[in-house]
């Protein structure tokens, strides 16, 4: 057998990666970038850097630690980049890295779907409830 280099071996790995086996790293990110504050994170950095506070104040609703762990875990997954300015106080921005912006329009376009189809949902849940006898609240 030949010796194959390592970005033979990553090509083959790539090409055997499918989410439906368990054992399969991409559903760590499908997980990932299906999560809500993911979402919303990705879209509000779509015009650009943001520093944290910005973050904060677009995104309503998400707690200090969401939005820490979340932020945390994109630049680990390299979606985000984090850049800090010396400066008094220090500067803390946010941005998309190359990755990120080539998720932008899939994330985007779960957002647009989202807002489009809502009242259509919440029609088909209150059905659904309605048939079968349920309550629910809006989740």
């Amino acid at each position: 057998m030949p010796t194959r280099t390592a970005a033979q071996r990553r090509a083959e790995a790539r090409i055997a990666y499918d989410a439906f086996i368990a054992a399969c790293p991409s559903r760590q990110l499908l997980d990932r970038i299906s999560d809500k504050w993911t979402t919303l994170i990705v879209n509000a950095l779509a015009d650009g850097p943001r520093r944290y506070g910005e973050l904060a104040r677009v995104i309503a609703g998400v707690s200090q630690k969401m939005l820490t762990q979340t932020l945390r875990a994109l630049e680990r997954d390299g979606l985000v980049s984090r850049t800090v300015t010396a400066s008094v106080p220090v500067r803390v921005d946010y941005a998309l890295t190359p990755i990120g912006r080539d998720l932008l329009p899939v994330i985007r376009a779960v957002k647009t779907w989202a807002e489009t189809h809502i009242e259509e949902v919440v029609s088909a849940r209150e059905a659904y409830d309605a048939a079968n006898g349920e309550t629910h609240k809006l989740k």
